[in-house]
């Protein structure tokens, strides 16, 4: 009989870090992770009561705006300083912006896009390769949150749809690149969970695009995290979270 060693992939030594973690997605997977028992960090952009209340709960909370290249300088110097060796870098942090309509605003868009969606997790890997080798037991991971709208494209959100399927590539890049310590995934999920101000004809129209037909919520994210991490022979590849979007 085969003896089950997967719960030794995880360690209370390192952190794992997830960026964006200030709300809906990020913010679930980070509660559910304190619930498993793990040692967090995370980053986010605006002040809300739930960091408080995060630290109470022995949570590292950095504040970074993750679009702007000197302040994810900072946040690496702070990750080494703060938070240390790393079990797990997830880059979470991500904006849904819409196309514009000048030539200033294109380009604004894109920058902005190729900077949170792109140099941010690039650099970030670069520079906390040290601690993830430091964290692991006995492998690390990094995991890249893209988007669904990868694999099909959009005529409204060019510029997110290829900063996204740039990070996607950097998933196989990284992953040959930090092998064997440091295992390097992709989750692309599609719609997890409807705003607030969402009409109900968006709503219906949206779950009509998966053979599957509702609305999943975060849990799912989280459930895929805890596999990659589980896993010991996995990476350069991709989860998908689509409710079967490609088969409609």
């Amino acid at each position: 009989m085969v003896e089950d060693n997967t719960k030794e992939l995880w360690t209370r030594e390192g952190r794992i870090l997830i960026t964006g973690a200030g709300q809906r997605v990020g913010l679930h997977c980070l509660r559910r992770l304190l619930e498993r028992g793990e040692r967090l960090a995370m980053t986010y952009h605006t002040e809300r009561p739930v960091i408080g209340e995060l630290r109470e709960q022995g949570v590292i909370c950095l504040k970074a705006d993750l679009s702007q290249a000197e302040s994810v300088e900072m946040l690496a110097r702070q990750i080494h300083d703060e938070v240390g060796p790393l079990r797990a870098l997830v880059h979470n942090a991500s904006a849904w912006i819409r196309d514009k309509e000048s030539d200033t605003e294109y380009a604004a868009v894109m920058q902005d896009m190729m900077q949170l969606h792109m140099m941010a997790p690039y650099l970030l890997n670069m520079r906390c390769q040290n601690l993830l080798l430091k964290g692991r037991s006995p492998l690390a991971d990094i995991i890249h949150i893209t988007d669904y709208v990868v694999e099909k494209g959009s005529d409204n959100h060019i510029a997110y749809a290829a900063s996204k399927a740039g990070l996607a590539n950097m998933t196989r890049s990284f992953a040959k690149r930090f092998s064997p310590e440091i295992k390097v995934n992709t989750i692309a999920p599609s719609l997890l969970m409807f705003n607030e101000g969402d009409s109900e004809e968006y709503r219906q129209k949206t779950l009509k695009k998966s053979v599957m037909g509702v609305e999943p919520g975060p849990d799912v994210v989280y459930q895929a995290l805890c596999f990659i991490m589980d896993n010991a022979y996995m990476t350069g590849r991709e989860i998908k979270l689509d409710g079967g979007r490609h088969i409609r």
